[in-house]
């Protein structure tokens, strides 16, 4: 649907995309613009830049571009009506009455409250008797019944259909059910049947920003496997992109979030008063969760299991952590294997010293090289330091950078100068690394070749590029609309996504319509805004009406030259002659 232009004016005008962006990423002011590290690609030198003059955004590594409207599209995967309502709640414009097909928001919300009653439902199965195994299950855990209110648990039983029968009591269909992955079925005999996902398992609800369940986390209450069954992706849920008890932990958390490992690990640690815990849903944390973490933060605990796995997880999400403005301090775990069994044996006041004492990413990763080599030796000590050397030229502070050359040099017996030498060799040779891959990323996304938005283009090189050349100008000066409307038409070009353009801009420049790059949201995917976006930026436009009439020459040209017959336009007899030689 599209919304009328007097409305999407005065989004543009009460929005502010420095404002919206800043929230994703951690911008730098360079001239009239704003520079980051893009959140839509993994990148070490910030190609993402945001244009406040113009009110959009594009990125120069992975194409991305448009508004703010398409930003949000992109940030919090939303459609067009999604992300125009939440700008709209934001900075509180009143939407106008809309008249659209909403059967994709009704669905989402159809499962929305399916969720929420069947987390009712698993709640209310605590106190049946049936739910014994489950209570007793938490109290082995020292979990108080306020806790258990506090994150809704509850409990499956163990019977194949206890959930359908409740829920289609309530006037859910099945089909729902399965869409919102609370059901699963099977084919037997030309015949599909339908059981409850979730089966004699302790059931912990997964909860978004806005206080809807999306999904649930089921436990055993052994040692059987699989540990866990969790809701798969739906239309309301990604677990790629959904962080559990941030609900609770984003607020009065002193900007400070701990990372556990787990469901239970998190639970327990707001039991003892650490409110600010969450934990990533799948198997290890990912860039989109990162992203929606630092929102909530400037510091992240990462307190992982201290076993060999939880190490590697926690040098994995240092690496992630890395990409973004946030400072990363890692627990050791020591008396424990965990932050509840160390609260447990300890008490809080433990885990609290070991926050206190929590050693940040470099030094983490220091010590994780330093168990690998034998210190003693002369071979230990060069092979150490050629790996340290390759962590200290990942730091930007030159006063921490500094610190670490004068202990390290301390301690082995070796010169600042030689140490501090090795480190800045590197970081020259990695920073030119980085420029040339920014410039070939650059030259990928500015040359129009292997485009996956327009894939025409490789058939149609030299057309391409002269209907970019005319959609380019046509966006920025608008007065060239009727002219050149007069000489060509949309279905004389040859590329289908600049095709879908050109259509658009001649449905939209009739009768001295203004068209900017709003206007395309309604009609284009986010990746395809990227697209428009560079064309909007006009590095490559006419400047007269006599260079668009070389590009509308071209584009015929090549036209003609890839027309192909049409069997059903000629006779039998003419058809039978194309293949004569």
């Amino acid at each position: 649907m599209r919304f009328d232009d007097s409305f999407l004016q005065e989004l543009k005008f009460k929005t502010d995309i420095e404002t919206t962006v800043s929230s994703y990423v951690s911008l730098k002011r360079r001239g009239r613009t704003l520079v980051g590290l893009c959140p839509f690609h993994n990148e070490k030198t910030g190609s993402f830049t945001v244009y406040p003059e113009s009110q959009s955004f594009y990125c120069f590594g992975c194409g991305a571009g448009g508004d703010i409207v398409s930003f949000l599209m992109r940030a919090e995967n939303l459609d067009y009506v999604e992300a125009v309502t939440m700008l709209a709640e934001q900075y509180g414009i009143r939407l106008p009455e809309t008249n659209y097909d909403d059967s994709l928001a009704r669905k989402k919300s159809r499962l929305l409250e399916a969720n929420k009653e069947a987390a009712r439902f698993f709640h209310s199965m605590l106190k049946t008797d049936e739910g014994k195994i489950a209570r007793d299950y938490y109290n082995s855990r020292n979990l108080s019944q306020s806790i258990i209110v506090r994150f809704g648990l509850g409990y499956a039983p163990d019977k194949w259909d206890s959930l359908i029968k409740h829920m289609t009591s309530k006037g859910y269909t099945v089909t729902e059910l399965y869409e919102a992955n609370l059901v699963k079925k099977s084919e037997k005999n030309g015949k599909t049947y339908y059981y409850d996902n979730f089966r004699n398992r302790v059931i912990i609800p997964i909860i978004d920003l806005r206080g809807n369940v999306i999904a649930f986390g089921g436990r055993v209450l052994d040692d059987s496997k699989p540990k866990y069954v969790n809701t798969s992706d739906t239309l309301i849920y990604k677990k790629s992109n959904a962080v559990f008890a941030l609900n609770k932990a984003k607020n009065d958390n002193g900007g400070k979030l701990i990372l556990a490992e787990g469901y239970m690990d998190v639970i327990s640690l707001h039991q003892a008063g650490f409110t600010n815990a969450v934990a990533c849903l799948g198997t290890a944390l990912t860039k989109e969760q990162v992203r929606l973490i630092s929102r909530y933060a400037d510091e992240v605990i990462v307190s992982y299991d201290s076993d060999v796995a939880g190490r590697a997880a926690t040098e994995k999400a240092i690496a992630i952590f890395n990409e973004v403005d946030i400072k990363v301090r890692v627990l050791n775990l020591v008396g424990g294997k965990d932050p509840d069994e160390i609260i447990k044996k300890y008490g809080k006041e433990r885990f609290e010293a070991l926050i206190d004492g929590a050693s940040n990413d470099i030094e983490f990763k220091i010590l994780g090289i330093r168990s690998k080599f034998d210190l003693t030796t002369t071979d230990g000590k060069i092979a150490f330091l050629n790996e340290v050397v390759k962590i200290l030229a990942d730091v930007d502070n030159e006063i921490e950078k500094d610190i670490y050359i004068s202990r390290l040099s301390e301690e082995l017996s070796v010169t600042r100068e030689a140490l501090k030498a090795q480190v800045n060799s590197l970081v020259k040779k990695r920073y030119r690394a980085e420029k040339r891959e920014v410039f070939k990323n650059v030259q990928k996304h500015t040359s129009g070749f292997d485009d996956k938005i327009n894939p025409d283009r490789s058939r149609f090189v030299r057309a391409a590029r002269a209907e970019d050349v005319l959609i380019s100008t046509l966006l920025n000066n608008q007065d060239f609309a009727e002219k050149i409307f007069s000489m060509i038409n949309s279905d004389e070009f040859l590329t289908s996504l600049n095709k879908r353009i050109f259509r658009f801009l001649e449905e939209n420049m009739q009768n001295s319509a203004t068209v900017e790059l709003s206007s395309f949201n309604s009609d284009f995917t986010p990746d395809e805004m990227g697209y428009i976006t560079k064309l909007f930026r006009g590095e490559n436009i006419s400047n007269t009406l006599k260079e668009c009439e070389d590009c509308i020459a071209v584009i015929k040209e090549e036209g003609k030259k890839t027309a192909v017959v049409n069997p059903s336009d000629t006779s039998d007899e003419d058809f039978l002659k194309l293949f004569k030689k």
